[in-house]
């Protein structure tokens, strides 16, 4: 067995594959639809889903879902034969604003290698630069972008110095303001609770973003990062709420959900309660010796995400997000499981797109194509543990508002 080198990895997903122009040449009737997804196996959890069907796209939406589409119906055309036809992939943990600090990625450039159509920054702004992250960064992005407003008022610009060292920096009405004024595109407050990042503050921080986003609405949630958390784990997990997200859920960086391959109570409590439990790979964020005794008690995840920043791409984990899905794919989940905690169950913590996440009629034109590469492969946590596989999920192709990124070019060439 061997590890997938990094070079094949990402020169692989770079590859696309695509059909020609559809239509008959001379036709006097204007296509039905503007893009046809032929001939892929779709994956689609929200339906249950999964078959050889023909992927129809107008005007930005999903308008049909058929065993067989005529090539002719359409403007252009994707074969995509052989292959899987997913949703658009969600990563509900990510850092895309790279004019804030220096481990923020331009999103556009990372699809060939991460298939995805819609990223959630994890607060890589605060309430001093969130308004330049939409107006600067979400305005120019074709891929989708939402975010977290970091308790901290600067967010993570200061990287690597820890944003809470400093308390007075966890302005509670300034991000509950930012939060609601900006409620399309934020979900919510991010904080970070490490020990290296609160410094002597203790619980205070996270009790600050809790406040914060039940001032800006019963909609907003917290995003807690855990790694060695700053008091008792048990402390910083009782504070979260419903729906909020407890990210970095499998980090085992010390004082974690799993202590002594016990899951801590205060875990399962959360979880029971309705706290989303977030992968949150990242580069130090995964260790495969907590999650799978976390996995068989009863404490697996909810969404896959990638936490993917300039560290983390560079570690040996890769944490590009069809990457990371191959880990879970290859410990204890199914394809469609692993595929719908990268689709519509991140989709729903977002709750801003209409059936995002989804293939269904009406849904918006986003498709990830992937390859199920069937081959001995290696994986590495983020601790050096290495597990064996049988197969990965290499990117194709992906088409975001019905707009395929890299050829065919439609006319003419915009995007919503």
């Amino acid at each position: 067995m061997h590890q997938i080198p990094r070079r094949a990895l990402l020169g692989g997903a770079a590859a696309m594959a695509f059909g020609g122009q559809a239509g008959a040449q001379g036709s006097t009737q204007a296509p039905r639809h503007d893009l046809l997804i032929k001939g892929g196996e779709v994956v689609d959890p929200s339906q249950g889903l999964r078959g050889r069907r023909d992927v129809a796209i107008r005007n930005g939406l999903v308008v049909a879902v058929e065993p067989e589409i005529p090539a002719s119906a359409a403007a252009q055309m994707i074969e995509a034969g052989g292959k899987l036809v997913c949703p658009g992939l969600v990563d509900l943990h990510a850092h895309v604003y790279p004019e804030v600090s220096s481990i923020g990625l331009p999103a556009d450039e990372l699809v060939p290698w991460t298939a995805t159509t819609t990223y959630v920054s994890a607060g890589d702004a605060g309430s001093s630069t969130f308004s330049m992250f939409r107006h600067a960064v979400m305005a120019r992005s074709r891929t989708r972008l939402l975010g977290f407003v970091h308790i901290a008022n600067f967010g993570l610009a200061g990287f690597p110095v820890g944003e809470m060292l400093n308390i007075d920096h966890a302005m509670v009405e300034l991000a509950a303001k930012t939060a609601a004024e900006n409620r399309d595109v934020c979900l919510g407050i991010k904080v970070r609770m490490t020990q290296e990042v609160v410094g002597t503050n203790g619980l205070e921080p996270l009790r600050r973003a809790v406040r914060a986003a039940e001032l800006a609405g019963p909609w907003a949630k917290v995003m807690c990062h855990i790694g060695n958390a700053p008091d008792s784990i048990e402390a910083v997990l009782d504070l979260l709420r419903p729906g909020d997200i407890l990210t970095h859920a499998f980090s085992g960086a010390g004082n974690n959900t799993v202590q002594n391959g016990r899951v801590v109570p205060a875990a399962l409590r959360a979880k029971q309660r309705g706290v989303v439990i977030d992968v949150g790979h990242g580069g130090g964020s995964f260790d495969y010796t907590v999650f799978e005794p976390a996995r068989d008690q009863g404490f697996g995840p909810d969404t896959i995400s990638s936490d993917i920043h300039a560290v983390s791409g560079n570690t040996p984990g890769l944490p590009f997000l069809p990457w990371v899905m191959s880990k879970f794919l290859n410990n204890g989940y199914t394809l469609d499981q692993v595929v719908e905690m990268a689709t519509v169950k991140p989709a729903k913590v977002i709750d801003r797109v209409e059936k995002l996440g989804t293939l269904q009629v009406g849904a918006p034109g986003d498709v990830s194509i992937l390859e199920l590469v069937r081959e001995p492969v290696e994986f590495v946590d983020t601790r050096n543990n290495r597990r064996q596989g049988t197969q990965w999920l290499k990117p194709v192709q992906v088409v975001k508002a019905g707009r395929p990124f890299g050829r065919p070019f439609p006319s003419p060439f915009a995007w919503p």
